[in-house]
């Protein structure tokens, strides 16, 4: 009888210090798994601090460490969800490679996938990392669950297991920028969450920023919300019918007491730096939905390959 292949996948982008950890403790719990044949793909997002020859060295005398090198940084999505779909497994078991997402739930998500499961996520409902930023990620998911057209799964970064029927449907839909864990919620498909609280990061420096977590909040909205451009020609419509109302209020009192009112130009200072400041959000929204539309049309590729290794 032939044993299942189930793909083990981490992204790395300058992780020299914490890989050759992460594989060390991804081969300790597959080796218990006797039942299943694993394979580790590591894309690399092009280091340049010693990670890509680290890897090298590591496949020299590993088979199953399967190995991609990108031509070039391409950023902190299209990697990750690249190698993702590069897959051959029966299912696919993804983590990052900061030693954040713990290996040591891999045989949990395995058996969660043979109980029936076709997602087996990992949702972090505590975290040693900042408590600021955990909440301000909780109050994000909330927000994001309030104006979004499906439930999309709180407390999650993508780590946890993708059975192939999940990545086929994933392929089909050729989405080249995707809100991935929006994307599967999109699917309908029943998931297993797995708490565990993640820890901190103990060797290595983040590679989040203001910016990459504004790209990744921002892409679940545009793309599973049509609520913000809504909201935008609501609001618009009021301020119109309101402009209009007050303006009719101040004719009147004008009228009735033109000698002693005067107009004054503070409402309508107040007013138009209102107005403005809704149209510049509203501008700014509109372009992150047509920058959507953009990446999309652009037809790129996902990544660009320098190397294959053991493929």
């Amino acid at each position: 009888m032939d044993k299942k292949l189930i793909t083990i996948v981490t992204p790395t982008f300058n992780e020299v210090e914490n890989i050759e950890e992460l594989l060390r403790r991804i081969k300790e719990q597959t080796l218990k798994l006797t039942n299943y044949q694993f394979e580790i793909l590591v894309i690399d997002n092009c280091s340049s601090d010693g990670t890509q020859e680290k890897l090298r060295n590591l496949a020299c005398h590993d088979s199953s460490l399967k190995l991609i090198f990108n031509s070039r940084n391409f950023g902190h999505i299209r990697s990750p969800y690249y190698g993702i779909l590069q897959s051959q497994g029966a299912a696919t078991i993804y983590l990052a490679s900061d030693l954040q997402d713990p290996p040591e739930l891999i045989p949990e998500f395995i058996r969660e996938w043979e109980n029936g499961y076709k997602l087996v996520m990992a949702v972090k409902p505590t975290a040693k990392t900042s408590k600021i930023f955990h909440l301000i990620r909780k109050a994000y998911y909330r927000l994001l669950n309030l104006i979004s057209e499906v439930q999309l799964l709180q407390d999650s970064t993508g780590f946890g297991l993708y059975d192939k029927k999940v990545l086929d449907q994933i392929r089909r839909i050729g989405d080249p920028y995707p809100y991935l864990r929006g994307l599967i919620s999109e699917l309908g498909y029943e998931v297993k969450c797995i708490p565990f609280e993640q820890p901190g990061r103990t060797r290595g420096i983040s590679k989040n920023n203001f910016y990459t977590l504004y790209d990744i909040g921002m892409l679940g909205i545009v793309n599973h919300s049509k609520v913000p451009l809504r909201a935008a020609t609501i609001l618009g419509f009021t301020c119109g019918i309101g402009s209009i109302f007050f303006a009719l209020i101040y004719l009147v009192l004008k009228i009735i007491h033109w000698e002693n009112f005067g107009m004054g130009i503070a409402p309508i200072l107040i007013g138009v730096f209102f107005i403005m400041g809704l149209q510049f959000l509203f501008l700014g929204l509109l372009g992150e939905y047509i920058l959507s539309i953009h990446t999309k049309l652009q037809n790129r590729p996902v990544v660009v390959e320098e190397a294959r290794i053991n493929f």
